[in-house]
């Protein structure tokens, strides 16, 4: 609590402003009970104003964070499944070595397939990162490879692939970068 100096006094709304015309004075002093009320009147219309804006500024924060969350509540879920489609596609290059007319081949390939299917249908896209300029927004360079083919700059092939889920980056590409030809 602010404590006040004794030369200064207080704030009294009460009181009328000194007047040099005293005629003006009598005047002012007639009219100080309505205009004291019009400025707290014009006070309170203000904050009422003011606070239903703040209001409607809340409503339209909180609906959009709710569409977000809907729109994104599956992403956590969709993370983890992720690194499941990694170690099948480990799995599957490994089935690959038995002949791809392999049953067990075929099999997996077509579980593999419905997985892309059900992530592509809940908004997950994969991102291709090989050939592509690297982006530092897509893209995360794990090596750089010196290369007299690809251009510097121009992603040589990707490690692990990436994921975007609607508009957002779910896990950027692993890749490795070229450095243009060797010096």
């Amino acid at each position: 609590m602010r404590k006040i100096p004794v030369t200064e006094t207080p704030y009294d709304p009460e009181a009328s402003p000194p007047v040099a015309d005293p005629g003006a004075a009598t005047e002012q002093i007639a009219d100080d009970p309505t205009s004291g009320l019009q400025a707290d009147l014009d006070r309170f219309r203000d904050l009422a104003l003011r606070s239903q804006a703040d209001f409607e500024n809340y409503k339209k924060r909180a609906a959009r964070e709710k569409e977000e969350a809907i729109k994104y509540a599956n992403s956590s879920m969709l993370e983890r499944l992720i690194a499941i489609i990694d170690n099948f596609e480990l799995g599957l290059s490994a089935a690959r070595g038995e002949g791809e007319k392999s049953p067990i081949f075929a099999g997996m390939n077509m579980v593999l397939k419905q997985l892309t299917d059900f992530l592509t249908d809940n908004g997950l896209q994969p991102i291709d990162a090989a050939g592509q300029k690297f982006d530092p927004n897509l893209h995360e360079a794990i090596a750089h490879e010196a290369s007299k083919e690809v251009p510097e700059g121009i992603v040589i092939r990707q490690t692990r692939r990436g994921y975007r889920m609607k508009d957002r980056l779910l896990r950027p590409s692993s890749v490795v970068v070229s450095s243009g030809p060797a010096k």
